[in-house]
């Protein structure tokens, strides 16, 4: 019961920032799990600081007329990260891999089964 509390948390908190930032609800699979861990650290920081910004109505409002373009630099070739992409993505679906894989599991499970009843 208590997990399940703590799933339902964690799926509204998700929702949230999910309603409020796109890439937070767009596609993550070409995304490193280091990028997409500073990804969801950074959306979350936002989400804090627009909550705090939020509470003070009585604060000053500073308006700026303009903004200069932030520098986004890239870290790789696209054409290499898809390649790598459709590597990981051939490898989840091989079919053989799959199937040694679920046997193993069921092995695995059988083992321990009857290790218990002894």
């Amino acid at each position: 019961m208590k997990q399940e509390s703590c799933r339902k948390d964690v799926e509204r908190a998700f929702g949230v920032l999910q309603s409020r930032f796109a890439i937070v609800a767009g596609p993550s699979r070409l995304w490193s799990k280091t990028m997409l861990h500073d990804i969801m650290t950074t959306c979350i920081i936002m989400h804090n600081m627009i909550i705090e910004d939020e509470r003070d109505l009585d604060a000053p409002v500073q308006e700026q007329t303009e903004v200069s373009p932030p520098e986004v630099e890239m870290t790789g070739d696209d054409d290499t990260r898809f390649q790598a992409f459709l590597a990981r993505h051939r490898k989840i679906k091989n079919r053989d891999a799959h199937i040694e894989l679920r046997n193993a599991l069921i092995e695995h499970l059988w083992s321990g089964y009857s290790q218990s009843e002894n």
